[in-house]
């Protein structure tokens, strides 16, 4: 791992994570899927942890997708559960650094149970002013973007906006997403290239960080190389580098 130490007046405000590998992980392991999910809770809290101690402000997890209800049943009932019993652990971790949870997608489709510890863990923290941790639960960006056109499309014929009322601001700010800035780096971790469906609209500009650490062994350290590798990139919007300087 790189000892340049990370210049904390170029921090991002807003990661998001796609935390993928988890079965590869138990599968190398001679182990249930469920293991590897298990044992990814870690590297949770590591991130968070990592991410609260540096200042980030805002970091979402792609916890569950709305593809990921195509699984096999006995494979989501496992994860639903430590999902609940996970949160119940965890919240003693969000309030000891000063942790805000807030999730977004829809929370209708999660069982009753989950639905309830998501929900006292949000109410719990929710005066935290450190970090704000997002979970994107049954969530993907186009569920996200089709709710959003169908607000603005009601909102159309209700008369309340006309055509040229929506811009980029009016999606933006109908989305679920509107509270937060946009991440300025994406990771995902297992080696994939792909985005599968993840703040599709809100990472247009953001910096896409891949690495071949599946999620279970992503600890502080990644996370640190992740934020370094940012930090050596130079962001230009559609500007030259000349403009920039």
């Amino acid at each position: 791992m790189s000892t340049i130490p990370i210049n904390t007046e170029r921090l991002p405000e807003h990661i998001a994570i796609i935390m993928d590998g988890n079965g590869r992980w138990a599968k190398q392991k001679g182990k249930f899927r469920v293991f590897g999910h298990e044992n990814g809770v870690k590297a949770v809290r590591e991130v968070s942890e990592g991410c609260a101690e540096l200042g980030i402000k805002y970091l979402t997890l792609y916890a569950f997708s709305t593809e990921n209800w195509n699984r096999p049943k006995i494979e989501i009932n496992a994860l639903m559960s430590l999902l609940v019993n996970t949160i119940k652990k965890e919240t003693k971790t969000l309030m000891k650094n000063g942790i805000k949870l807030e999730a977004i997608g829809d929370r209708t489709m999660l069982p009753i149970d989950c639905r309830k510890e998501l929900e006292e863990a949000i109410e719990i923290t929710k005066n935290n002013t450190k970090m704000t941790l997002v979970l994107a639960l049954s969530y993907s960006a186009k569920w996200d973007i089709v709710n959003a056109t169908k607000d603005i499309v009601k909102r159309a014929l209700e008369g309340d906006i006309n055509l040229d009322d929506v811009n980029e601001t009016l999606i933006n700010n109908t989305l679920t997403t509107h509270k937060y800035p946009h991440p300025e780096l994406m990771v995902r971790t297992s080696g994939e290239h792909r985005i599968s469906n993840f703040l599709l609209w809100e990472i247009a500009y953001s910096e896409l960080y891949f690495t071949n650490v599946l999620w279970p062994d992503f600890r502080k350290e990644h996370l640190h190389e992740a934020i370094l590798d940012y930090q050596n990139r130079e962001r230009r919007f559609g500007k030259t580098s000349e403009q920039l300087a």
